[in-house]
């Protein structure tokens, strides 16, 4: 018997819902809020609202100092790259840990998981290193590679979780029509995982995307994405808040737009099996 929701516990639950979102998006809202305004207003005490001086030069001079649209270009390659990658060598490792029988499979999906919790800086210099002996320091190649063996570990956990929710006997009844294991993957258990492989593509973009410890340890100027040109406006004389607000407003308005369209297929993705 399903439990019956008063009008009073919806209007609760709501406006505890839009509140832990304001919450969370405020940051984000008084960046875009600060890169309109002058770099007086933007560093004043207390903090200035309805009595800033407001204006769009910092967007123009973020515009002119920096080649936006190479930045812009190093992050998409990058990013859809590295997630490309990703599930290229995700996909058949989730479908044999999924599907074929191994007591060891938990142990080494958290052992695979452990790796996200060691701090980058720990293997900063051994990569470092590897990147200048192997001439792949400040190239997109280097980037798409390095963040796909950062994420890996994620995708496959994810893929791994949607497979299992895949009943095994439409794979078996697929073999026995004499599917090869390279049609079983890519032309049965594939479409049926697309929700899920959606919102995992989705969500390896967006930590590319974001990722800045990585992609500016690594690149110059050659490969150097979003993430390098929002460091650029921090200069030695001190930060230009109002200018650095714009430039990051710049770089996360993409991936904001990304997300808010595809919103729906990440949800879908990731709630994929929660019902049974």
């Amino acid at each position: 018997m399903a439990r019956t929701v008063t009008p009073q516990r919806k209007a609760i639950t709501t406006i505890a819902a839009w509140f832990v979102a304001l919450l969370i998006f405020f940051p984000v809202l008084w960046m875009i809020l600060t890169s309109f305004k002058t770099e007086a207003s933007a560093v004043a005490v207390p903090p200035q609202l309805f009595t800033a001086d407001w204006t769009t030069e910092n967007y123009a001079e973020v515009w002119s100092r920096s080649s936006y649209p190479r930045f812009f270009l190093n992050s998409v390659i990058i990013a859809v790259g590295s997630t490309l990658l990703g599930l290229a060598i995700a996909i058949p490792s989730a479908w044999a840990m999924a599907f074929v029988p191994g007591k060891r499979t938990k142990d080494l999906l958290m052992w695979m998981l452990s790796t996200k919790m060691m701090p980058a800086v720990a293997v900063m210099i051994p990569i470092y290193l590897l990147f200048l002996w192997t001439g792949l320091m400040d190239t997109r190649t280097g980037l798409v590679l390095v963040l796909m063996l950062m994420n890996l570990p994620i995708i496959i956990w994810m893929l791994y979780t949607y497979f299992k929710e895949i009943p095994g006997e439409i794979l078996e009844a697929a073999r026995m029509d004499g599917a090869s294991l390279w049609n079983e993957i890519v032309y049965v258990l594939t479409p049926m995982a697309v929700p899920g492989i959606a919102s995992t593509m989705l969500l390896n973009i967006i930590l590319a995307w974001n990722e800045a410890f990585w992609t500016i340890t690594l690149t110059t100027t050659n490969a150097a994405p979003l993430s390098a040109f929002i460091a650029s406006f921090s200069a030695p004389q001190g930060l230009f808040y109002a200018k650095l607000s714009a430039a990051s407003a710049m770089a996360i308005m993409p991936i904001l737009i990304l997300g808010w369209f595809s919103q729906k297929q990440l949800v879908r993705g990731l709630t994929f099996g929660a019902v049974k």
